[in-house]
C-alpha cells in the first residue's frame, strides 16, 4: 500500500500514542527514560537553529509529563549556554515533572514569579499540556497565548501538539489556543494536527524522531490513516501499462462536463484528462464548445450528447453542468451501468443528492465509483456524516456508500470502503481558486482510466496518486490560476512518469 504505513507517514490518535507507550513501558523501559528520550531529540532540534534561541528561552511548563519534557528541553539549552528562564502557570502534579523542576533550579534555572511579559523577544516554548487534552485551557492562560501571538507573531514553539487543542480532531478547545510557529510533533504525527482547523495553531509541523520501530503500533498500524507530503507525489506507483500499449489501450475516457453558462469548467477538465497520460480523452460538451474546442484541445474526441460508448475505462460527470435535474433523469441509468470507474464532481454531486435515491443509488453501481466532493457538496450528499471531523467523514461516507472519496479542503482527506484514508499535507492555499477542482476531477478520471486498462483496480492508491500529483503541480506552478497549474500539471506528471521508467530500464 502506498503511501507506506512507516513513522513517516502514520497519523496516530491519543489512544494509540498512549497504547504504543504502554508497549514501551510494560517491555522495561522506564518512563523517565522515554521522557529524556523526547526531551534531548527536541532540544536537539532547536540547538540546530541557534538563530532561534540567541534572544533567551521562556519555557512554559505544564503540571504532567509534558511539562517534564519542556523541563529536559530547558535544562539542554541551559547547558549548552542558552540563557532559559521557566514559568509555571498551573501546579506541579506529577512526580517525575517535579523532580525534573527541582533539578532545573538546582542547575540555576531562573523560575518566573509571574507570567512572562507577552511582548518579550525571548522564544516561548509552549510545554503546558501536550497528547490527549480534552479541557479548554483557563481564561488567564488564554489570554496570556492571545496577547503573545497579537504582540510577538511567530515567537512560540509548541512541544508535541499546541496547548489548548484537541490532538485527535485539530479543533480548539474554547476559544483560543496556543499558535505556534512551529510544532514538534513526538515520534508519530497526531492525526488532528494535519487537519484543517488545526492549521491557524499549528504552523510548520515537524515530525521529531525517536528512533521507535514502526511495529510498536502493533495491530493498529493496518488501519491508522496516513499523511502523504503533495512533495512525495513522484514516488506513487504508476499504472502498470505494457510498453507496446496502442492509444486504446492506454485508458479511454468520458468527459461530461460544462453548459453554456460555465463552459470553462468542460475545458479545464479536459485539459486535466489530457495532463494525466490518457491515451484517448473524449467529450460531452455544451453547444458553445462544440465548435470551437477542436482548435484548442484537438486531440479531444467529440461525442453527441445522450449516448456513453460501451468501450471506456472511466467516465467524468458533473464539473460546470448546470441543472442538475434534468442531466440526472438522461443519464442516470446509463452511469448506473458503467463497468470502468466513474467519477461524480460537482453538478454530478448535487444532482446525486436532490435525486430520490440520494447516496444509496451508488450501491447499485457495477463499477468503481470515486467522489470528489467539497465540503458543502459533502454535507449535501451525506447529510447523516456531519458531526465528525473530515477523517471521519470521509470514512464513514465511504463505507456507507462503498466509494472512494475525496473530501476536499486545505488539506484533502481522501478515504475507501475498507476504512483506509489519507490526509494530503504540505499544500498551497494560495490555489483555493476557482478551476481547480474541475482540473483534478479530469486529471484523476484519466489517471484512473489508465490503471483500469492496466487491468488494476482503481482504488485509493490510485486516487491518492492523482490527487496528490494535482496538489504538487500547483504547489509548484508560479501563478495559482488553473489554467497555469494544468501547464505544471502536465510537465510534472511527464517527468514522474519518466523518472519512474529510467530507475526500472536501469535496474
Amino acid at each position: 500500500m502506498w503511501p507506506p504505513a512507516d513513522s513517516d507517514h502514520l497519523l496516530v490518535d491519543a489512544a494509540s500514542m498512549g497504547a504504543a507507550e504502554q508497549r514501551l513501558f510494560d517491555s522495561g523501559m522506564p518512563v523517565a527514560a522515554l521522557m529524556e528520550k523526547v526531551g534531548l531529540a527536541m532540544a536537539a532540534w532547536l540547538l540546530a537553529r541557534r538563530d532561534l534561541l540567541h534572544r533567551g528561552v521562556v519555557v512554559l511548563v505544564g503540571p504532567g509529563h509534558n511539562g517534564g519534557d519542556g523541563l529536559v528541553v530547558a535544562r539542554e539549552l541551559n547547558l549548552a549556554g542558552i540563557e532559559v528562564s521557566l514559568w509555571c502557570p498551573l501546579p506541579i502534579r506529577k512526580p517525575l515533572t517535579a523532580e525534573h523542576l527541582r533539578h532545573g533550579e538546582w542547575l540555576g534555572l531562573r523560575r518566573l514569579s509571574e507570567e512572562p511579559d507577552p511582548g518579550g523577544a525571548a522564544l516561548w516554548v509552549d510545554a503546558v499540556f501536550g497528547l490527549g487534552q480534552s479541557r479548554s485551557l483557563p481564561e488567564s492562560l488564554a489570554d496570556l497565548f492571545r496577547r503573545r501571538q497579537q504582540l510577538r507573531p511567530g515567537a512560540l514553539i509548541s512541544l508535541d501538539v499546541p496547548s489548548g487543542l484537541c490532538s485527535d480532531h485539530g479543533t480548539v478547545l474554547g476559544e483560543q489556543a496556543a499558535c505556534a510557529a512551529v510544532t514538534l510533533s513526538v515520534g508519530w504525527l497526531k492525526r488532528g494536527l494535519c487537519l484543517d482547523p488545526a492549521r491557524p495553531w499549528v504552523g510548520a509541523l515537524v515530525r521529531i524522531d525517536l528512533g521507535l520501530p514502526p511495529a510498536l503500533v502493533g495491530n493498529a498500524a493496518a488501519v491508522l490513516p496516513r499523511r502523504l507530503p503533495v512533495g512525495e507525489a513522484c514516488t506513487a506507483p504508476l499504472p502498470a501499462l505494457p510498453p507496446t500499449a496502442m492509444k486504446y489501450e492506454r485508458g479511454r475516457c468520458l468527459v461530461v462536463a460544462g453548459s453554456d453558462h460555465y463552459p470553462g469548467a468542460a475545458h479545464l477538465a479536459l485539459r486535466g484528462a489530457m495532463a494525466s497520460g490518457c491515451g484517448c480523452v473524449q467529450a460531452v460538451v455544451p453547444p458553445c464548445l462544440q465548435a470551437s474546442l477542436w482548435q484548442v484541445l484537438p486531440e479531444v474526441m467529440q461525442l453527441e450528447e445522450g449516448v456513453i460508448p460501451d468501450r471506456l475505462d472511466a467516465v467524468l460527470v458533473g464539473p460546470g453542468l448546470g441543472n442538475p435535474s434534468r442531466w440526472w433523469n438522461q443519464w442516470s441509468e446509463q452511469l448506473r451501468t458503467v463497468a470502468g470507474l466513474l467519477v461524480l464532481d460537482a453538478d454530478g454531486i448535487n444532482a446525486l443528492a436532490s435525486s430520490p435515491e440520494g447516496w444509496r443509488w451508488l450501491l447499485q453501481r457495477q463499477g468503481p465509483t470515486w467522489l470528489t466532493p467539497h465540503a458543502a457538496e459533502f454535507a449535501r450528499l451525506f447529510p447523516d456524516c456531519g458531526a465528525a471531523d473530515a477523517l471521519e467523514k470521509a470514512i464513514a461516507a465511504a463505507r456507507c456508500s462503498r466509494c472512494c472519496i475525496l473530501l476536499k479542503g486545505a488539506h484533502s482527506v481522501l478515504a475507501d470502503p475498507s476504512g483506509m484514508a489519507v490526509v494530503l499535507t504540505d499544500t498551497t492555499p494560495r490555489v483555493a481558486r476557482t478551476g481547480l477542482g474541475d482540473l483534478l476531477a479530469g486529471f484523476a478520471t484519466g489517471w484512473g482510466a489508465q490503471a483500469v486498462a492496466a487491468q488494476q483496480q482503481p482504488g485509493l492508491e490510485s486516487f491518492t496518486a492523482a490527487a496528490a500529483l494535482h496538489g504538487l503541480a500547483a504547489a509548484r506552478a508560479r501563478s495559482s490560476d488553473a489554467s497555469t497549474v494544468a501547464d505544471c500539471l502536465k510537465i510534472n506528471t511527464a517527468r514522474c512518469q519518466k523518472k519512474q521508467t529510467t530507475m526500472f530500464n536501469e535496474v
